[in-house]
Order: structure tokens, then sequence, then C-alpha cells
């Protein structure tokens, strides 16, 4: 079933030095933008990551230090990228806990400043995972009746994704085949920041979701503790967490109006 778009959506994924989101590099994205009219454009880049790449990672995804050292490195593809994304919804397989928090500190990192608040995020992982539990290599012979032979090659894992969620709609009719609807279902709770740090509650309302004020609203730990924001300023958040946590302070740093 072809995907019911009003803008258009981009189909992602990364190949890392690692896993930390905070201290890791891309050293290949591969990027399937869907338009509404059923158009694909397909990019997909070598990156020089600026450090080693570990020979663990190296082991998943085939990709050495001499693959990539006369690549670009992400700052100087940064600006570009963002033009590609600019308006588009997104859809990855893990792509909420992983790809897009890391895509997003890339940006931040080079002084790119994205703002995806008001696109969409399909986690075509999760609706398998409500619907099936099983890997991207499972869903795709599950759904496509295909074996993923390149499996771990950005650009395979990409268009293996997008294939996944047409079948997924053909499968499933209860899935409303509407971006707005998919995001939802397929997301695991909403959170200020993509780490998962700040979360809201039932008021909409910024709240902790760790350590000793966990649960607790973040406006007001930081007016009746202030240091905690430093604490966490220089601490090991992703870039992302403290850009929020900064808009946080700063309106908690406002006076209240007069009742």
């Amino acid at each position: 079933m072809q995907l019911n778009l009003k803008r258009p959506i981009v189909f992602f994924d990364l190949e890392t030095t690692g896993v930390d989101t905070s201290k890791d590099r891309i050293v290949e994205i591969s990027l399937v933008k869907v338009m509404p009219g059923g158009e694909k454009i397909i990019k997909t880049r070598r990156l020089n990551p600026e450090m080693p790449i570990p020979a663990e990672a190296t082991a998943i995804h085939h990709i050495t230090d001499e693959d990539v050292k006369d690549c670009p490195t992400f700052k100087q593809v940064a600006k570009s990228l963002a033009q590609f994304l600019e308006g588009c919804d997104f859809g990855g397989f893990n792509s909420n806990r992983f790809d897009l928090p890391m895509l997003v500190e890339e940006f931040l990192r080079v002084g790119v400043d994205v703002d995806f608040k008001r696109r969409k995020f399909i986690d075509v992982q999760n609706i398998f995972h409500k619907m099936e539990q099983r890997t991207l290599v499972a869903a795709y012979k599950f759904y496509c009746q295909k074996d993923l032979t390149e499996a771990h090659s950005a650009e395979a894992d990409t268009l293996a994704t997008y294939e996944v969620l047409e079948a997924q709609l053909d499968r499933y009719p209860e899935l409303q085949n509407d971006i707005a609807a998919l995001a939802e279902f397929s997301s695991r709770g909403e959170t200020a920041d993509f780490a998962g740090r700040i979360g809201y509650n039932d008021k909409g309302e910024e709240i902790l979701l760790f350590g000793k004020y966990k649960d607790r609203k973040v406006e007001e730990i930081f007016r009746i503790e202030p240091g905690y924001y430093a604490w966490m300023m220089n601490g090991d958040f992703p870039l992302y967490t403290k850009k929020v946590i900064t808009e946080i302070y700063m309106r908690s740093r406002q006076p209240k109006p007069n009742r």
C-alpha cells in the first residue's frame, strides 16, 4: 500500500562509530525521500567521523578508517543536509531511540540548529514489535517475503524499512495510512528531548525522568535548586537535552505574572 502523504517523508539509517549519541559520530548516512506523488530520491554518503572507528563497530557495518579518510565531515555537509530535510517527516527502524537523536546531536555539534518539533516520526520497529516482535531482517522476510542479504548496509536497511512500512499498511487494515497516526502509533511515549531524560506529566509540563527528582517538574526544580541546571549542563548529557533544559531554565527565571 502506498503511503498517504501530505508532505515528504525521509526514511533514513545511520552507521556510526558506536551507540553513545554524546560521543560517537556518523560514518554513513542513507536517506530515501518519498514525495507525496510517490517519487523516491535516494542519497547515501559516507562521512569522516574525525575519530577512529572502533573494531567492534567495523565488525558490524564493515566501514574502516581507510574507507572514510577522504570523505567529507558532517560539518561540510550539514547545511545541504538540513535543506534536504526541510519540511519533511521522518521514518526509520529504531530511529526514535537512536538514529534521530544521533542526527540531531551531529547538527548541534556543528552549529546547525535544526527544529524538528513540528515533524512526525514513524518508528517502523515499534510498529513491528507491537505487531510481531522481531528484527529488521525477520521483518523484511515476514512482510516482504525477501531476504535482506546486505543487512547493516545503510542504504539496504533504509530501503528495506520503507518497504516494510508499506507492507505493514497492506497487512494491518487497522493501521491508518496517515503520517500523524503512524507516528503516534509507533512512538514509545512523548518526551521533550530525544534521549528520554525529560518527559511530560498529565498537564503537559516537563518533568525529569531520572535521578533524585524523578517525576518532578523541571521548572520547579530549577527554581528551588538552580545548581541542578549547572550540574546537568556540565554533565554527560546529549546536546539536545541541554538545549531543552536551557529553554526551561530561562523560562523558570522569568518572573511570574501577578494575579
